[in-house]
């Protein structure tokens, strides 16, 4: 090993995962601390940054020196073995978490803004694949425009990094013009916006005539709009395309979206991620910490740094020097809509004869007498009518846990019937739909806003109406 920096950043255990595209998933290389402990550090996926830029962007950030761990002279070599050929800055960036030492959570936020590290997916190509599969789209997608004659075409070399992947020039009529393309291996909000700065950057200082293209394996419906609000032209591997310049323009779009966008997309509203939503849009602008955010939805530190990566990917949380915080929570509530499906184990249907006032004192005595720790809660249409009352229903609709079935079934005198049914009892396979169950009125219990919302969304036209009522009533959020 070679010797150590004179001054090592303090710490006792750090998750060391860094962003590197192209690097072997399982590598894992050691470094050292300023107590000589080895730290193993996990290259799943590379940083790729300008060293320069990255280097001024981190000393203005607090404490850049605590957050540069220098590789030890073995390490290096095994790195720089690694990245040959990558166009990757041998500056490897400590991890989107500590969990002890003296990095606080302003520090780690800052460099949360300004590397790609902590990213739950998995690339789909590696670096070579994607830029070679980028040349190739674009090459295809010129040469079905007749004027165009396509004279010459630079992918950046190997080793060297000059701020951009491919430089295309055609002839338009006789006259030269080039495109300068980005390539991203994400084509979230987040990463688009790095992109264009890049290509805005790049372009300004080119020259020549030329445009910027950013390419991606898919972008989102709001990081074409982002490209197109700033002039950038795009193009990503699922056929969607918009490239203007001089007398040439395509656009094009293409229905649904990749396998692994949806798989990634309905990760983010799985039961145990929602139980982090639900404890972020109590209260959007309340700023969390990774611990206690983890502490509040009953889920681990690994799980809400997925989640958090997430929103930060797509621009709907920010972080500043106190930790995260929703910047678009009706953004994030459309998309969980989207998404959403209701959590049915079981589903019981009964008739009571009960109605009125009668029905509303025997919903009273059952919550009253319920056994503790049984979870029960009005939904849907019913715990609608005490929240935000907006359209009557003969059904009502109930979550429960199992062993409270007998219970609500006893006290209500219900009937089971094959048909003409008016009492609904789900057992619910997400326990998350009983998380900020609470009184609207004394006896009364109900879903949450955000459940009751999500139930209506689903309960046909009329429950349509009755969610966007309840919605402008209880969940609206100041800008």
């Amino acid at each position: 090993m070679g010797a150590r920096p004179a001054a090592w950043p303090a710490f006792e255990r750090t998750t060391a995962t860094t962003r590197a595209e192209g690097f072997p998933r399982k590598s894992r290389h050691r470094l050292e601390n300023q107590h000589g402990q080895h730290v193993s550090l996990s290259q799943e996926v590379f940083v790729r940054l300008d060293r320069k830029r990255m280097q001024s962007r981190l000393l203005a950030s607090p404490s850049p020196s605590s957050i540069i761990l220098k590789l030890t002279a073995h390490a290096r070599g095994r790195v720089d073995n690694a990245m040959r050929g990558r166009r990757i800055s041998p500056i490897v960036a400590s991890s989107a978490f500590v969990e002890t030492g003296q990095f606080n959570e302003r520090l780690v936020a800052g460099f949360h803004q300004i590397c790609y590290f902590q990213h739950v997916l998995k690339t789909r190509f590696s670096v070579d694949e994607t830029e070679l599969r980028a040349t190739k789209l674009l090459e295809s997608l010129l040469h079905e425009v007749p004027v165009l004659k396509l004279k010459q075409l630079n992918v950046e070399s190997e080793g060297r990094d000059a701020g951009i992947d491919i430089i295309m020039r055609v002839d338009i009529s006789g006259e030269p013009h080039f495109l300068v393309c980005e390539v991203k291996q994400n084509g979230q909000p987040r990463y688009v916006r790095d992109g264009i700065h890049q290509l805005q950057n790049y372009v300004a200082h080119f020259k020549k005539p030329a445009t910027p293209v950013l390419v991606a394996p898919y972008f989102s419906p709001v990081s074409r709009e982002l490209c197109r609000d700033n002039g950038i032209s795009y193009l990503d591997f699922e056929g969607n395309a918009h490239l203007a310049f001089k007398t040439v323009f395509i656009d094009r779009l293409t229905e649904g979206k990749p396998a692994s966008e949806r798989r990634e997309f309905k990760s983010l509203f799985t039961p145990k991620s929602s139980q982090v939503l639900r404890v972020l849009l109590r209260d959007p602008k309340r700023i969390w910490r990774v611990a206690d955010l983890a502490e509040a939805a009953h889920v681990s530190l690994g799980h809400v740094s997925n989640v958090r990566t997430a929103l930060l990917d797509r621009e709907w949380a920010e972080v500043v020097s106190g930790g995260l915080h929703l910047i678009f929570p009706d953004a994030l509530l459309d998309a969980w809509k989207s998404s959403y499906e209701p959590p049915v184990e079981q589903q019981f249907r009964f008739y009571t004869t009960l109605h009125g006032k009668a029905f509303d004192a025997s919903i009273r005595d059952v919550f009253e007498s319920m056994p503790q720790m049984v979870q029960t809660a009005l939904a849907s249409f019913s715990a609608a009518n005490w929240i935000a009352p907006y359209a009557r229903t003969t059904t009502q609709f109930f979550y429960a846990e199992k062993r409270g079935l007998d219970h609500i079934q006893s006290r209500m005198k219900l009937s089971s019937t094959a048909k003409g049914e008016n009492v609904i009892i789900t057992i619910p396979k997400d326990p998350g739909v009983f998380m900020d169950a609470y009184e609207p009125a004394p006896g009364v219990r109900c879903t949450s806003p955000i459940q009751t919302y999500l139930d209506l969304s689903k309960g046909g036209e009329r429950g349509e109406e009755a969610a966007e009522h309840l919605r402008r009533m209880k969940l609206t959020w100041q800008k």
